[in-house]
């Protein structure tokens, strides 16, 4: 695990559903607000950490199916030297959490969350409207089925005299 003193280090998961102009939108703000850090060290590093980012973000067209992980930032090597690291993947499991953390360390707990028990269950929403059958897997669910339903309505047509 890397850490460093300061918060240069970046991680940010996007889920599948989220769009990518917006997460490049948000680091954008991220970017501007960068420049208020009084550090000039620091406020380089989260400046070159978010850039890195940003250039990361632009290959891809699209979030991925399964979302996206990317993990950005100035760490120290062994013999203590300064080295920019850029890590992005798609999880292999689709993750619904979205995260974009500023911090002294990388955060890989949603990462541990896809590694936890996967075990699946089923479930059936029934309401006046329809019905649903589901699965649920750790924190990820799809819909397997969904159809309509037309019920009558309770009330009656007419007032007294429809007697």
């Amino acid at each position: 695990m890397f850490c460093r003193s300061g918060t240069s280090m970046i991680s940010l998961i996007v889920p599948a559903k989220q769009q990518i102009t917006q997460i490049s939108t948000q680091l954008t703000d991220e970017l501007g607000t960068a420049s208020n850090i009084k550090s000039r060290v620091n406020r380089q590093s989260v400046q070159a950490a978010i850039i890195s980012a940003q250039q990361r973000l632009r290959l891809y067209s699209r979030t991925p199916p399964n979302g996206l992980v990317i993990y950005c930032g100035t760490v120290i090597t062994e013999d203590g030297k300064e080295k920019l690291i850029n890590i992005d993947f798609e999880p292999f499991k689709p993750i619904n959490t979205k995260l974009y953390l500023c911090d002294s360390r990388f955060h890989v707990e949603p990462l541990a969350e896809l590694l936890e028990d996967g075990s699946k269950f089923g479930f059936i929403i029934i309401d006046g409207k329809g019905c649903l059958y589901g699965l649920l897997s750790g924190n990820t669910r799809s819909i397997l089925h969904h159809f309509p339903v037309e019920l009558p309505k309770k009330h009656g047509r007419g007032g007294q005299s429809a007697q």
